[in-house]
């Protein structure tokens, strides 16, 4: 039985911002049913303790988000969950008392990404009172700005500044820089990130040669079953499989799963989506 890191299942692909960075996604919009969540739930319970509520969409706006965290529970799963933040106030409450989850990443960046959400303060008032509040309840909260083009621009890229200036208001230094981001305080998190071309078809292809963690510590299932290689996939162009109907062992024994596994062992990438995808370009 193969074990992985982490699964990403998507409970819903739509999202109620429109940002620039993110590639949307042309698939039919819909919401993955809580009894759709207890069966993919079940076949992805072996092979990972960690399941993340997204790949594309906004997880908070799930109409039965509650009833998906309690099965998340009785699953024993330890849930992570991506947002843009914007709903963090209706979903307080939710996120602070489920046992199931364990950590909530705040998309910051999502902001500068926006036209017309609403002003930056009131933003930043509701994403970092959600922190102080999860944080005290036991859960970690990542901040997160992955809007850089380079590491030597921190800061740099549009309302960076204010957004740093108001942590340092809410969160006193000092600060404890890490390999993997900077603790402002007990369950509190900031990670920087560059930004990065999402995988597309349509893009130019690299030369073949790289390597990815997709299939070796992650999987990804679509709301309605299908399984992909990666977060990344928001299209579902590779698609291999549908866990509805079929087991994650049979679908990750394909050969088509194997010849991705198996070229990226040896450095080499076999799909056409992964020749174009910048985010893989970090692992070279």
């Amino acid at each position: 039985m193969r074990r992985l890191k982490k699964a990403y299942l998507e409970i819903t692909n739509m999202c109620n911002l429109d940002c620039q960075f993110c590639p949307g996604t042309r698939r039919t919009k819909g919401v993955l049913s809580p009894e759709g969540f207890q069966t993919l739930g079940e076949r992805l319970r072996p092979h990972t303790d960690y399941l993340y509520l997204h790949l594309m969409g906004e997880p908070l706006l799930h109409p039965h988000l509650a009833e998906i965290l309690e099965r998340a529970e009785k699953l024993k799963f330890r849930v992570m969950i991506t947002t843009n933040g914007t709903l963090l106030g209706e979903r307080e409450d939710l996120l602070c008392s489920s046992p199931a989850v364990e950590k909530v990443s705040i998309s910051l960046h999502s902001f500068e990404g926006n036209e017309g959400v609403g002003t930056l303060e009131d933003y930043l008032a509701g994403c970092l009172a959600f922190a102080r509040r999860s944080a005290g309840a036991g859960k970690k909260c990542a901040l997160r700005l992955w809007n850089l083009d380079g590491e030597d621009t921190r800061g740099a890229n549009a309302r960076n500044g204010d957004i740093l200036a108001a942590l340092e208001r809410d969160f006193p230094r000092p600060w404890r820089e890490g390999r993997r981001g900077t603790t402002l305080a007990p369950g509190v998190f900031l990670e920087w990130g560059e930004k990065f071309d999402w995988p597309d078809l349509g893009a130019p292809e690299g030369d073949g040669a790289g390597f990815c963690y997709g299939l070796r510590d992650q999987v990804g299932v679509l709301w309605d079953g299908t399984v992909v290689p990666c977060c990344l996939d928001h299209e579902g162009d590779i698609s291999l499989g549908n866990l509805y109907d079929q087991p994650l062992e049979e679908i990750l024994s394909s050969p088509r799963a194997q010849a991705i596994y198996q070229g990226f062992s040896q450095g080499r990438v076999r799909e056409a989506l992964c020749r174009r995808c910048g985010y893989m370009r970090r692992f070279r």
